[in-house]
């Protein structure tokens, strides 16, 4: 019996997101030039005000290669610059220069009319109500990653090829 694709929740966000970002990357790049990696990255060193590059590979998700990736070509391209932690000395922290700010107040505005208008389709109400079950199944990633360890461990033994 295969998977019924109309009820299995991960296919769904599985293609949402990359709709999303395939669409926001090809605007995103062709008016202004920056990717969807940097983009991510922009967005939370705006809302953080300093990030290091462990905490855009904990908050995104992005792998440590891409984050250091975008890091250089952002401030290659005078995005952002960088200062040491006053906490942990050998800690670098990223934070948006003036052409950084400028350029993700720009997008921004892009930003938020896709989500206008992804979202058009829901009410005030059920907008709120979905922000608040993506937050609890965000915050639930983890026990699931436990629970198919698990699950492959208990159910196949001698599979894994590779400690994690």
């Amino acid at each position: 019996m295969s998977i019924d694709l109309n009820r299995y929740a991960p296919a769904f966000f599985t293609w949402i997101a990359a709709k999303l970002s395939r669409g926001a990357s090809y605007h995103y790049l062709r008016a202004f030039d920056i990717g969807i990696e940097i983009w991510r990255c922009l967005v939370l060193i705006a809302a953080e005000g300093e990030v290091s590059a462990q905490r855009v590979t904990k908050v995104i998700g992005m792998d440590k290669a891409s984050v250091s990736r975008c890091f250089k070509s952002m401030a290659e391209r005078g995005l952002i610059e960088f200062a040491l932690d006053p906490a942990d000395g050998r800690l670098r922290l990223a934070r948006l220069t003036e052409k950084g700010q400028l350029l993700h107040g720009q997008i921004r505005h892009v930003a938020l009319e896709r989500e206008r208008v992804f979202l058009s389709v829901l009410t005030d109400d059920e907008h709120e109500v979905l922000l608040g079950l993506l937050r609890r199944l965000h915050e639930n990633l983890p026990e699931g990653e436990t629970a198919t360890e698990r699950y492959i461990t208990e159910r196949f033994p001698g599979v894994l090829k590779r400690a994690p």
